[in-house]
């Protein structure tokens, strides 16, 4: 008798395991993902999310949802994404806030360091400064000069505090000595919305998002902070060339999952972001706004946010900008 309780006791228990390890490997993913954007709608991150969500979305058969949660230079959604669980259904988009802020504010919800498992640093675009249409400057030297005789009127919207586009208009401030005041906005859509009704006459940020609008006339590009010239915009001069040496910078759009995602579940998350940012419709459409098709590995991401992290928190430093 007891050594049929023991039998039963053992098919009792094989199946208990074998049940729990089936719904361990349950298919990834098992129900809708969440993309946060750190950002409001309209920027680089935000297009380039929806871009690639939309691919996951056609791949997988679960619905993949963007959640703009704009503010504090990108802060507010990247505490969130901190706090998610590591379960591959809630996916970190960032510009390149993630590797400025830590050097730009005294307190930040997250550590960038063991907060997250890097994807990819999926592309990245310089930055472009532009004015309204009824600026009467058509170069960046013409531009100078009116904001030294009038400064009062003249100020620059940027996509918000922790921004390297904030980092960029203050970085020219400097350099050529301009009382120029940095109107920091929840995100690029709202700056360069601001800029496009003539309620700030200055933007600077990424170029993507602003391509359509230098293109139809809406809007007048000065300079771009790259190192070269961009393909989107061959007239526009760089800062280099214009005489500002040392400004080049870009925004990029990355992509990372909270710490403790399983390996597996990183591995198709990148193998997946691969296959989408090389399809050839989200391609031409990344390099029709003027970034750059990038997509590097994990490793090399990861390497790359602690570069970044380093260089801009002397830059932050060397500059004198207070911290938040």
């Amino acid at each position: 008798m007891k050594s049929t309780n023991r039998t039963m006791l053992a098919v009792l228990l094989a199946s208990f395991i074998t049940v729990a390890a089936h719904a361990a490997e349950q298919p990834y993913p098992s129900r809708p993902i969440r993309i946060i954007v750190p950002f409001a709608p309209g920027a680089a991150t935000d297009i380039i999310a929806r871009l690639l969500g939309q691919k996951m979305t056609e791949a997988w058969g679960q619905p993949v949802v963007v959640d703009n949660r704009g503010g504090a230079g990108g802060n507010l959604g990247m505490g969130l994404a901190a706090q998610a669980a590591g379960d591959g259904h809630t996916i970190l988009f960032v510009s390149s806030s993630l590797m400025v802020n830590p050097g730009l504010y005294k307190k930040i919800p997250y550590d960038p360091y063991t907060s997250f498992i890097p994807i990819s640093n999926l592309s990245a675009s310089p930055h472009v400064f532009y004015t309204h249409p009824s600026v009467p400057a058509k170069s960046l030297s013409e531009l100078i000069n009116l904001v030294k005789n009038d400064p009062k009127k003249y100020s620059v919207a940027t996509p918000g505090i922790g921004t390297v586009p904030h980092l960029s208009a203050y970085l020219l401030a400097i350099d050529a000595k301009l009382d120029l005041v940095t109107v920091p906005y929840g995100g690029g859509g709202p700056s360069l919305v601001a800029v496009l009704g003539n309620q700030v006459p200055i933007g600077c940020q990424a170029i993507p998002p602003v391509t359509p609008h230098l293109q139809a006339g809406r809007l007048r590009a000065h300079a771009l902070t790259s190192a070269q010239r961009s393909p989107i915009a061959p007239d526009v001069p760089t800062m280099a060339e214009l005489g500002f040496k040392g400004q080049e910078s870009e925004t990029i759009t990355g992509m990372l999952v909270p710490a403790g995602t399983p390996a597996a579940i990183v591995k198709k998350l990148y193998a997946e972001a691969a296959r989408g940012m090389a399809l050839p419709d989200v391609k031409q459409r990344v390099l029709d706004m003027g970034a750059d098709v990038i997509v590097s590995s994990p490793q090399e991401f990861t390497a790359q946010i602690k570069r970044e992290i380093t260089r801009w928190s002397k830059v932050i430093k060397d500059a004198n900008i207070p911290a938040n």
